[in-house]
């Protein structure tokens, strides 16, 4: 994005930047018609002006909270509180909401410009008046460039700034993201989530983010909320989640932990604390895996455990081992996290 374009946008009438308000999720249950339970009375509060990313394995009820969220999935219980008003019956263009979804949805008949401008066609508003609005969006994310061309003719990347840009366009207090970036080529990918956290802070806005990538959330989230079978299963800030993980499911899931059996219970032991040593743990080298800045080491204990240790690339080609090599593995005491059983 060029510099200075949200604060162009930001300074008009139309008070696109604001501070917005708390969303609240009371007890909000999901259940299909043939009994599936997709969201298990979730009770969460989202902070306003936050970047969460809602975060776990297919299946788990993230993207139904998001859908439920935004109106397009029904509750069958609990409310969803947006500044304190109930919003949970509401349509989904009345919630003070906007989607932006995974395939970005995108008219192909229409022009960029139109396609920005569609929610506001549908309000009644008269062309001229919508037509400047999308401008302002798509000056937003950098697209002023391609307004009058048709989907088809962009990019993966540039058709989602657009979808970002038709989301916007009005002016939601909390903006909703459904994978997002999970079309996007790895480096693209990289490169919009590094866009995606500069525009909410400039905007100021909420911005709740579906994902199932850990390095994503990980990038991107004040708060990471790590979803598992229909229920919340760990919420707070991406370094507590990651370096206090709760739970077994959590640590495997955040990735970059071991989970051992330790003094009759469960432990969590991230995997760059594991080291090559000589007054430690026998081991059995398993496999071995150049990562670039280190090298990735599984080995098997004494006992059958299983352990990852990343071992960076300088010590362990000062003395590189191989499957079925003897090694000895070496932590400390301190860098066991205790889990919850």
């Amino acid at each position: 994005m060029r510099p200075g374009t949200l604060s162009s946008v930001g300074k008009s009438n139309e008070g696109v930047m604001r501070t917005g308000h708390d969303l609240e999720m009371v007890s909000v249950t999901k259940r299909y018609p043939d009994g599936a339970l997709a969201v298990d009375a979730v009770s969460h509060l989202f902070r306003a002006g936050s970047y969460v990313c809602l975060l776990g394995p297919s299946g788990c009820g993230k993207s139904s909270t998001l859908r439920m969220i935004a109106g397009h999935e029904s509750v069958t219980d609990g409310n969803i509180l947006l500044a304190n008003k109930d919003v949970s019956t509401l349509p989904p263009a009345k919630r003070g909401t906007a989607m932006m979804f995974q395939s970005y949805a995108l008219f192909p008949h229409l022009t960029v410009l139109d396609n920005v401008a569609f929610s506001l066609k549908m309000r009644g508003i008269a062309k001229p008046e919508r037509h400047r609005k999308a401008a302002e969006m798509l000056e937003l994310v950098d697209m002023s460039d391609f307004g009058a061309r048709l989907p088809a003719q962009l990019s993966g990347g540039q058709q989602q700034r657009v979808a970002l840009a038709r989301a916007l366009i009005t002016q939601p207090e909390v903006l909703l993201l459904d994978e997002p970036l999970s079309a996007l080529d790895p480096f693209l990918r990289v490169r919009m989530r590094a866009e995606l956290k500069k525009l909410q802070r400039e905007l100021g806005i909420s911005f709740i983010h579906v994902t199932h990538g850990q390095d994503e959330a990980l990038a991107l989230a004040d708060e990471i909320v790590v979803m598992n079978r229909a229920k919340i299963e760990q919420a707070g800030s991406a370094r507590d989640v990651f370096n206090a993980p709760r739970t077994e499911f959590v640590a495997r899931f955040m990735g970059g932990h071991n989970v051992l059996r330790h003094d009759g219970g469960l432990v969590a032991l991230r995997a760059d604390a594991v080291g090559l040593g000589t007054d430690g743990k026998a081991a059995t080298v398993t496999a071995v895996e150049y990562q670039g800045g280190h090298v990735a080491l599984n080995a098997r204990l004494s006992d059958d455990q299983e352990l990852l240790a990343l071992i960076p690339e300088a010590a362990f080609f000062a003395s590189p081992k191989s499957p079925g090599e003897g090694v000895t593995l070496v932590w400390d005491q301190s860098n066991l996290h205790p889990l919850e059983t």
